[in-house]
């Protein structure tokens, strides 16, 4: 091991003196009141993430997450500002049920289903609608299931590779009634937990891209989430599953709203992409960075973060519910959901509508 540099060694005695002193000021305590938060473990009153030197981080403390290190640009590519008409290819089988789930979340988002109670998943999305194109256009509140085309019979495989996933997609719009749209529409594919695909597991959770002409004859905004129930639960479910190695030392999983670890995980991970796909269909609009085949986006800048007091490997205080089960967000038909924090550039930090303060 090489020798810690000085003003590292300094810096370092420094953060364990004041994380010291923070651990033996801090007391819990408990609230009988309705519903009642939670968090994986409480966090410090005066927390701060050590992956950013202290004076780099935002002294309001409203919305966590907050940086002057990240610097998102608009590159001045198109957002999503029509209405926004998905395009649902459930590949592999699936419940009735997991999908009537998926299906109320995605209508949950348009502001037009004002029913649900804040926080709601259409509030979430307010964050992402306040994104704009180069005519100051913002991306849609109004989102729409305008099609969905089932693949039951693993036409292309077990495996799927990013290509083949667009080669299902090719598919999927060749087989009538199902459309093409190309102005305002975007693909939305779901593999079941019995599919792998290429570095799911390892690398990601999903991804989204554009579709290349020469595969499926247009260009066409999508976006992949696979079902991790039976494959890696601990890392593409988390916090409803986590990893062996914490069991017993760490928190312990929680337990998720809609009683099933892989869909109530693949919600969030959809959120995700969605607010990216949103803001960067065609990944030549807002990321941060300067490489596009490797954009940091508005739902990676925040990824585990679902509440107040979140970073630093705390997902934040969330609600449960009488049985226990964790949200952080109400939807349609009285559904509960657990979805990550977006980044607001309007805030320079991650934001999401169940903040405490």
């Amino acid at each position: 091991m090489s020798p810690i540099p000085q003003p590292n060694l300094i810096f370092l005695i420094f953060f364990i003196t004041i994380f010291t002193c923070t651990i033996q000021s801090s007391s819990s305590s408990s609230s009988s009141s309705s519903p009642t938060y939670q968090t994986l473990d409480l966090p410090p009153p005066q927390y701060f993430n050590p992956k950013f030197p202290p004076r780099a981080l935002s002294s309001n403390k409203k919305y966590e997450g907050s940086s002057d290190l990240v610097h998102l640009k608009y590159h001045m590519g198109p957002v999503l500002s029509s209405p926004i008409n998905i395009y649902i290819i459930w590949y592999g089988k699936w419940a009735p049920p997991h999908k009537l789930l998926i299906k109320d979340f995605l209508l949950s988002i348009s502001a037009s289903h004002r029913a649900a109670p804040s926080p709601s998943v259409a509030d979430w999305w307010r964050t992402v609608s306040l994104y704009t194109d180069q005519t100051g256009s913002n991306i849609s509140r109004t989102v729409l299931i305008s099609g969905e085309y089932t693949d039951r019979s693993y036409s292309h495989g077990f495996h799927l590779t990013r290509l083949s996933v667009q080669q299902v997609i090719a598919s999927a719009v060749k087989s009538a009634p199902f459309p093409v749209n190309h102005k305002n529409g975007i693909y939305l594919i779901l593999t079941s937990q019995d599919v792998t695909v290429q570095d799911f597991c390892r690398a990601v959770c999903g991804f989204h891209y554009f579709t290349f002409p020469s595969l499926v004859g247009y260009t066409l905004p999508y976006a992949w989430v696979g079902n991790s129930g039976k494959q890696c639960p601990e890392v593409c479910a988390y916090p409803f599953a986590v990893p062996g190695y914490m069991a017993g030392s760490g928190p312990a999983a929680l337990s998720p709203p809609n009683a099933d670890v892989g869909v109530d995980g693949m919600i969030s991970v959809i959120g995700h992409e969605l607010a990216e796909l949103a803001s960067n269909p065609l990944v030549n609009a807002w990321y941060a960075g300067e490489d596009p085949t490797a954009p940091t986006e508005i739902g990676d800048l925040c990824e585990g973060l679902y509440g107040t007091g979140g970073g630093g490997g705390y997902i934040g205080q969330i609600m449960k519910d009488g049985e226990g089960r964790s949200y952080n967000l109400n939807g349609r038909r009285k559904r509960r959901f657990l979805v990550q924090w977006v980044w607001s550039d309007l805030i320079k930090a991650c934001a999401g509508p169940n903040a405490l303060d």
